[in-house]
């Protein structure tokens, strides 16, 4: 996919009160990161800033509006988690949402690469459901293996963040049983829009 159209899936005017829906978590993700400024400290925001990725690359990506509001939906209850010490007031807590965030941040992954022309797109015809649960779980354990050095870099220079070795591996366990839902999910599911643009500026064929 080369950029102009990915402005133009930017660009493009929800049609659906599912995308209305989508692009009001990404205005909620936005309003977060100036309420964090305001009333919480600068470190809350910048935690709550970088979740704009993760709410504003689906609509680039033209990802299928139920997958955008489970995306932004994920990755902002993972933040607020963490402005609100719920890892620490309730330590099961942190499962959930590796498992979680892992699986739609890794699914997310596998479009954009898509998008790309690293790997095919599910619907293209040289497509294979085994490519998409793989590669999508080899991304969830790469961003789980990012994430806990991103952990122990806070911990050692920001904040007492607790990192131990059975959480760490505990944690990336888990963002990596996340992943391959996730790459099941990209394998079955379809997880673009109903209008999404291809390579070939045609709707991409769903895989048989």
């Amino acid at each position: 996919m080369n950029r102009p159209v990915m402005i133009e899936n930017f660009l493009r005017p929800p049609r659906s009160a599912s995308a209305i829906i989508a692009d009001a978590v990404r205005f909620a993700g936005l309003l977060s990161v100036a309420i964090a400024a305001i009333w919480f400290e600068l470190t809350d925001a910048g935690v709550l800033a970088l979740t704009l990725p993760a709410l504003v690359i689906p609509r680039f990506l033209g990802a299928r509006p139920a997958f955008d509001i489970v995306c932004g939906v994920t990755v902002l209850v993972a933040a607020w988690s963490n402005i609100a010490d719920l890892y620490r007031t309730y330590p099961a807590w942190d499962i959930p949402m590796h498992f979680l965030c892992t699986g739609v941040l890794a699914a997310l992954g596998y479009l954009a690469a898509g998008r790309l022309h690293v790997v095919p797109l599910p619907g293209a015809p040289d497509y294979r459901r085994r490519t998409g649960v793989v590669v999508t779980t080899a991304f969830g354990l790469a961003l789980s293996a990012v994430w806990e050095m991103i952990e122990w870099l806070g911990a050692v220079f920001v904040d007492t963040i607790f990192v131990a070795y059975d959480d760490t591996i505990g944690d990336m366990a888990v963002g990596g049983a996340g992943s391959i839902l996730a790459g099941i999910l990209v394998a079955r599911v379809r997880l673009t829009a109903e209008t999404d643009v291809s390579r070939d500026d045609a709707p991409v064929r769903r895989a048989r």
